[in-house]
C-alpha cells in the first residue's frame, strides 16, 4: 500500500490518475511547461502528504483539488503562458479522412474556444474545466473546488454567458 511506502502502489496511483490530472491542469493553464510542472508537483505533494489523506473524498477528487490549487498559484503569480491545445485521440485521427480546409477550420474554432475559456477568470475557468470539459457532475465539481453547490451553479451560468458572448460568431 502506498501509505506504507510501497513505491509500486504509488506508481499505480500515478499511472491511474495522471491523465485526469493532466486534463485538469491543461484546462487551467493551457499546454505549457508550467502545466507539466504542476502535474508533477501534484503527485509530489500527494506523496509528501499521503499520511494525512483521510479518505473523506475519493483519491481522484483529492488529487484534482491539489492540481487546481497549484494551478491557481501559478495563475496568481502571472506565470501562465501559452494556450490550451485540444488533445486529439490518435486512433480517431488516423481513421478519419478529412478535407484539409475543413480540418483547418475545426482547428481554428477549437483554438478560439480554448482562448475564450483561457480568458475567463480562474474561478470560472476551473468550474468550466471540471464541469463541461472533464464531465464531472456539479456536485463533484463543488466537492473538488470546496465550494457550495449554488456557487458552482452560479459560476457555471455566468461563465457560459461570458463564453456565449465571446463565441457568438461561432454559434
Amino acid at each position: 500500500m502506498a501509505r506504507q511506502g510501497d513505491m509500486n502502489a504509488f506508481a499505480e496511483i500515478v499511472s491511474r490518475y495522471e491523465g485526469k490530472i493532466a486534463r485538469t491542469v491543461i484546462g487551467m493553464l493551457g499546454e505549457t511547461a508550467e502545466a507539466d510542472d504542476v502535474g508533477q508537483e501534484t503527485f509530489i505533494r500527494f506523496f509528501k502528504s499521503i499520511h494525512s489523506f483521510r479518505g473523506d473524498s475519493s483519491l481522484g477528487t483529492y488529487l484534482t483539488r491539489i492540481a487546481i490549487n497549484l494551478s491557481y498559484n501559478v495563475l496568481k503569480k502571472g506565470k501562465r503562458t501559452g494556450s490550451l491545445v485540444q488533445i486529439w485521440n490518435e486512433e480517431e485521427k488516423e481513421m478519419d479522412i478529412v478535407d484539409e480546409s475543413q480540418d483547418h477550420e475545426e482547428k481554428e474554432k477549437g483554438e478560439m474556444i480554448d482562448k475564450a475559456i483561457q480568458s475567463l477568470e480562474p474561478g470560472f475557468r476551473a468550474v468550466v474545466n471540471l464541469r463541461l470539459v472533464q464531465g464531472y457532475t456539479t456536485k463533484e465539481t463543488a466537492e473538488i473546488l470546496g465550494l457550495p453547490l449554488g456557487t458552482v451553479l452560479s459560476r457555471l451560468s455566468r461563465a457560459q454567458m461570458q463564453l456565449q458572448g465571446k463565441l457568438k460568431h461561432l454559434i
